[in-house]
C-alpha cells in the first residue's frame, strides 16, 4: 500500500468506528483474513484484527449495536457508555495502520484517529438525541437506517478504494463537525419550547 493508501485507510476506519466500533473492526479483520486487505508489511500489529476470536469478538458487538441502535432511547444510552471506547478504538486503528517505526507519525495517528473518531461519534450521538427528542418514529428509522447504510458504504471503500475514501472522510468529518453545531442549535430550541 502506498502512503495516500494507509492514511486513507486510517483516516476512513477511524471515522468510521466513531459509528459503529465493532462493524469497522470486524469489517477490517475479515476483509484481511479472506486477503480482500493485505495488512502492512512493516505493521505486524494490524495483523491481530484477521484472528478469529477477534473478528467474532467484533461481530458480536457490531450485532448487539446493531439492535441497540433500532431501539429509541436505548441507541442515545448505548452511545454514551461509547463516548470513551470509540475514540479511543478509532485511535488504536489509526495507530495500529501507520509506519511503527516513527513516533512522531504514531503520535500524530493516534491523536488523528482519535480525533476523528470522537467527531463522527458525537455527530451520531447529537443527532440521535435530536430525533430522540421527536415526537415521529419516521426520522428516528430514517437517520437509524441512513447510518446503517453509510457505514457499509464507508467500509467498502475504505478497503477497495482507500485514497478516495481519505477524501470521503475529510468531506464527512466536515460534515459531522457542522451537525455537531446543528444538533446543538435544535437541542437548545426544542428546550426554550418545553419551557
Amino acid at each position: 500500500m502506498s502512503a495516500v493508501q494507509l492514511i486513507g485507510l486510517a483516516a476512513s476506519l477511524s471515522l468510521l468506528a466513531g459509528w459503529r466500533l465493532y462493524a469497522t473492526v470486524a469489517a477490517a479483520g475479515l476483509a484481511m483474513r479472506l486477503g480482500l486487505l493485505e495488512a502492512p508489511q512493516q505493521i505486524h500489529a494490524l495483523a491481530v484484527l484477521a484472528n478469529p476470536w477477534i473478528i467474532g469478538i467484533a461481530a458480536v458487538g457490531a450485532v448487539v449495536e446493531l439492535f441497540a441502535d433500532k431501539v429509541m432511547w436505548l441507541d442515545s444510552l448505548w452511545d454514551a457508555v461509547h463516548t470513551l471506547v470509540r475514540p479511543l478504538g478509532g485511535a488504536l486503528l489509526a495507530l495500529a495502520i501507520v509506519d511503527s517505526s516513527d513516533p512522531t507519525w504514531q503520535v500524530a495517528a493516534f491523536l488523528l484517529g482519535g480525533g476523528a473518531a470522537f467527531v463522527s461519534h458525537g455527530a451520531k450521538a447529537d443527532a440521535l438525541a435530536v430525533v430522540n427528542a421527536s415526537p415521529e418514529a419516521i426520522s428516528y428509522l430514517a437517520v437509524s437506517a441512513t447510518e446503517d447504510l453509510v457505514t457499509a458504504g464507508g467500509l467498502w471503500m475504505a478497503l477497495v478504494h482507500p485514497a478516495v475514501a481519505f477524501v470521503v472522510a475529510l468531506i464527512m468529518a466536515s460534515i459531522a463537525a457542522l451537525l455537531i453545531v446543528v444538533c446543538w442549535r435544535a437541542l437548545r430550541t426544542f428546550r426554550t419550547w418545553l419551557k
